[in-house]
């Protein structure tokens, strides 16, 4: 927030993504309090360590220390951080941060998933416990991204509306949108465009927790991590009750 309060610089990396300070001090705290805990770190801004090597990981962190830099830069809040803790290529812990709004998503299927705020934080109760939601949304909710948009996002939406469910949508940036799945104010995210592991393995470990999934778009299958190639393939996140009823 120091960073984002300044009149900072940017650069852009060889895949052409922009970077900032903030990204990189992000990392580097981010690492020195995760390091000690004995685990390896896979992170956005960090070296990579060969696949050999990765794939014989069993416990790994994964780590986005700024998700949204194009929001960043824009300065309309809507970045994030994502930990999320990967163990035999399932994501089973998240921690999502957004440090605008000072909240905090966090949780596991073994601890349930909470919410808190930075102020609050140290006036018990200060977690808030979120239950799974019970119901969809009438019309339907989609999170969008801010910055992204494709083909088979406008069919997916077609589909859904034939087979009458009229639909909203709520556009925003970075894993924020997970926030809102989780919350219940949403109940699907699309993605047909890149991402990596580290921008989505926090959201999947929450969302499952709450029942929800985060699967390929074509196999259906839960997102896998710590892969040879760190793309995710094309994904669709739903909500519970969005599953039960669909």
């Amino acid at each position: 927030m120091d960073v984002y309060k300044s009149d900072f610089k940017t650069q852009d990396k060889q895949d052409g993504s922009p970077l900032t300070q903030a990204d990189l001090a992000s990392s580097q705290q981010i690492e020195e309090i995760l390091m000690p805990l004995g685990f390896p770190i896979t992170g956005e801004e960090s070296p990579k360590a060969p696949f050999g090597e990765r794939q014989q990981w069993q416990k790994s962190w994964c780590v986005d220390p700024l998700d949204g830099t194009k929001e960043f830069i824009k300065r309309n809040g809507e970045f994030a951080v994502n930990i999320a803790l990967i163990e035999n290529n399932k994501a089973v812990f998240g921690l999502i941060a957004s440090p605008v709004n000072e909240e905090m998503l966090i949780g596991s299927k073994e601890t349930g998933v909470y919410i808190f705020d930075f102020k609050n934080f140290e006036k018990p109760p200060y977690w808030k416990k979120i239950l799974p939601p019970t119901h969809c949304n009438s019309p339907l909710v989609m999170a969008c991204s801010r910055s992204h948009h494709s083909g088979p996002v406008l069919q997916l939406i077609h589909q859904l509306q034939e087979n009458g469910h009229p639909i909203e949508f709520i556009k925003k940036g970075s894993a924020l949108k997970f926030f809102d799945l989780a919350l219940g104010k949403a109940d699907i995210y699309p993605r047909f465009a890149p991402t990596m592991e580290w921008d989505i393995a926090a959201g999947q470990a929450i969302l499952e927790a709450l029942g929800g999934e985060v699967v390929h778009a074509q196999t259906q299958e839960p997102l896998r991590y710590n892969k040879a190639n760190l793309v995710n393939p094309y994904f669709i996140a739903r909500t519970a009750p969005l599953i039960k009823n669909h």
